[in-house]
Formats: structure tokens, C-alpha cells, sequence
């Protein structure tokens, strides 16, 4: 069973400019949305709301308290300061328990080293990092793994088809998705003249997102556009100084 996480939550009664205020005195700004929750916007200790975003994941089911009422909730999106690289908005869907609900898991590489194929110099390569699955939310599993030690030679490849999957979950697209490859073996002179040949076209992804005005590490558009969102009621701190020259 996976590890229950908790977090307390206040409701939060600033917004806009207010926030950067907020955000000094140590605090994280959020909201809490949901088909059958109406939207409320809330805070949490930077500390706290580090652990339980470094812990949860957008996975694992957390147990918010919001001013004495208990929620449970999956995190949306999460959006990083590009500078400080620091958590300064959450979102959390809440979800009912007894309803399933589709989240993004982890594929985890278990016995790496310890295959035939890496003990002869040949390199695993994985090449799926998440799955999407539908689960009740207290099955939902921290992590799908796939064992690499029956690999043995160049060519030897593991699929979607050769995960258990936990109790309770499944593929969102089981048809579409149980034949695509997990981890490939190569011998190391193949991928690295293949590395070879891909990097003159190769663009570095970090100089995309610069140049197009990326302002954060992860996909934290989807709860904007919820009620009470982080792009309803907090600028981009942009805009903010914009408005002040």
C-alpha cells in the first residue's frame, strides 16, 4: 500500500499583486478545484509544500486539510520559479475516492547493472518514463517497475506488455500502448555513433524555451484556466513589473 502524505492547507484571501508579499513571509500560494469542490484558493508553508510536492508527484493521492475540512486530491500542475527553482504555485484536483481517475505513473528500471547484457559492456537504454493509467485513486501504484535482468544481447528490448501492473490498474489505452518499447540494448559503439549523427541536428530544448519566454519547469498551464486558477487572480511577475516601469 502506498505511504499516506498529508498536508495542511489555509484558506487564502489574497491574490494579485498581494502574492510576492505572500510568498516572502514563507508561504506557498495554491488552489483547490474539482468537478464537485468549488474552487478555493489556499496557502501552505514553503517547507511543507516542498515535501509533499517532492513526495506526491502529480501520482499519489494527498489528504489535504483546508481549515478543518479534509479533501482528497491529486497535484495538477506545478509551477517552478525559473530562477530560484522554487515551488511557488500548486494546483490540486480533488477526486472522490470511490470514482477512478487518470494520472501520469513513473516506469522504474528494477535490477539495473545486474542484466546479462550490462554485465558483457552492452548499455540498457530506457525509453518510456511514464504511463498513463486509470485507477481508483487509493490504488493508484508510486511507480510502475519492469525487471532488465532477463536482457542479454543487442536487440533485446522490453515493452509495456511485460509490466504487472498492480491490482485495480490499468492502461488508459491498453491496445495502443502494450506493444511500445520500454528499454532497448545497444552496444555502446552503435549508440554512440547514433548519438554522433543525431547531434548536428539536435537543438538544445533549454535555448527553445528561453528564446520563446518559458517561464517555468513544468506543464502549469492546465489549472490556470480552472476557477480561482493561478492565472485568474497572479500575474506573471512580467507583467507585474511592467505594470510598475
Amino acid at each position: 500500500m502506498a505511504e499516506k502524505i498529508t498536508l495542511n492547507l489555509q484558506a487564502r484571501t489574497v491574490s494579485g499583486k498581494q502574492i510576492k508579499g505572500l510568498r516572502r513571509e514563507g508561504f506557498v500560494p495554491g488552489v483547490v478545484y474539482g468537478s464537485d469542490t468549488e474552487a478555493t484558493n489556499v496557502q501552505a508553508l514553503y517547507n511543507e509544500m516542498e515535501k509533499v510536492v517532492n513526495r506526491a508527484g502529480k501520482h499519489h493521492i494527498v489528504e489535504v486539510n483546508i481549515d478543518g475540512k479534509n479533501k482528497t486530491v491529486l497535484i495538477k500542475t506545478i509551477d517552478i520559479d525559473p530562477v530560484k527553482h522554487r515551488v511557488r504555485h500548486v494546483a490540486f484536483h480533488a477526486v472522490n475516492r470511490n470514482e477512478k481517475v487518470t494520472t501520469s505513473i513513473p516506469v522504474v528500471l528494477t535490477g539495473e547493472g545486474e542484466s546479462p547484457a550490462e554485465r558483457a559492456g552492452l548499455v540498457v537504454l530506457q525509453a518510456i518514463d511514464n504511463l498513463e493509467v486509470q485507477a481508483l485513486p487509493a490504488d493508484l501504484p508510486d511507480s510502475l517497475q519492469v525487471s532488465v535482468e532477463g536482457l542479454t544481447e543487442p536487440g533485446d528490448r522490453l515493452t509495456v506488455g511485460d509490466i504487472a501492473l498492480p491490482k485495480g490498474v490499468e492502461y488508459t489505452h491498453a491496445e495502443d500502448v502494450l506493444e511500445l518499447v520500454v528499454a532497448n540494448v545497444y552496444e555502446p559503439s552503435a549508440l554512440q555513433a547514433a548519438n554522433d549523427a543525431a547531434g548536428g541536428d539536435a537543438v538544445d530544448e533549454s535555448e527553445v524555451e528561453s528564446d520563446n519566454g518559458s517561464d517555468t519547469d513544468f506543464d502549469a498551464q492546465d489549472g490556470e484556466s480552472q476557477p480561482g486558477g493561478k492565472g485568474q487572480d497572479e500575474p506573471k511577475q512580467s507583467n507585474v513589473d511592467a505594470n510598475k516601469a
